[in-house]
């Protein structure tokens, strides 16, 4: 008689998307988008947030506004302009990238920059003007000093390469827009990322499935921020 509830439950388990790899095609695609935007932003980001620590230039105030804006800009206006871009007749459409995972990137990629940059900006500038002045007086040039800022720095940047990550795989409006939120004939996703699987499932009233979607999403925020902690602990232990 105990065994009668789970067999009434097997053909709904069965009948669920949770089949053929319809969660693992998601959670790549999640990564697989984030990952990379995040890592782009990053390559971008840090150099221009060093710059701005270390120079001095007409117009920073502006920039620091324009990148501190960029922090709060909707991300379903983003979503539309990449859309724009990318449509047959932007100036991408040759590219046909509309509806893929490559302008998914683009967007996330747009979405990740401004607080990657804003928060290892202030980490860089926060670093205490003597840590400068001893590398200075032991010898070290411009770029020596700049290294040693950097290095102090690090957990700071670390934690915006974060935020940024954060953003980027909590996104739902953008993605949407720009992806489709798209699967295969045999459900495996195309362009269907997490954020836009828990609010299609969501919708459909499948809310087991979409609380167990939204538990890896959380899962895998929460795994990302336990090795920048980890990292910053090591390196806190090693000074």
């Amino acid at each position: 008689m105990a065994l009668d509830p789970a067999v009434d439950l097997l053909p709904a388990l069965l009948d669920s998307p949770f089949r053929e790899g319809y969660v693992s095609s998601i959670v790549y695609v999640s990564l697989y988008v984030s990952v990379i935007a995040v890592s782009l932003s990053t390559l971008v980001s840090v150099p221009v947030a060093i710059v701005m620590g270390f120079v001095d230039f007409r117009g920073k105030q502006f920039v620091k506004s324009v990148i501190n804006t960029g922090m709060g800009f909707p991300s379903v206006v983003v979503g539309l302009l990449v859309l724009f871009a990318v449509s047959n007749q932007g100036p991408l459409g040759s590219l046909e990238l509309i509806f893929t995972k490559e302008a998914m990137i683009m967007s996330q990629f747009v979405l990740a920059t401004p607080p990657i940059t804003a928060i290892s900006l202030a980490a860089v500038t926060g670093v205490e003007g003597n840590v400068r002045d001893a590398a200075r007086v032991l010898g070290g040039t411009r770029l020596d000093v700049a290294l040693v800022v950097i290095k102090e720095a690090r957990y700071g940047i670390a934690t915006a390469v974060l935020a940024g990550f954060g953003r980027a795989i909590s996104e739902v409006g953008s993605v949407l827009i720009v992806g489709g939120n798209i699967t295969s004939s045999d459900g495996i996703s195309k362009t269907r990322t997490l954020t836009t699987a828990v609010q299609l499932e969501a919708r459909q009233g499948r809310y087991e499935t979409a609380m167990v979607l939204g538990a890896v999403l959380v899962a895998i925020v929460l795994l990302v921020n336990a090795v920048v902690v980890r990292l910053g602990d090591t390196g806190g232990m090693g000074r």
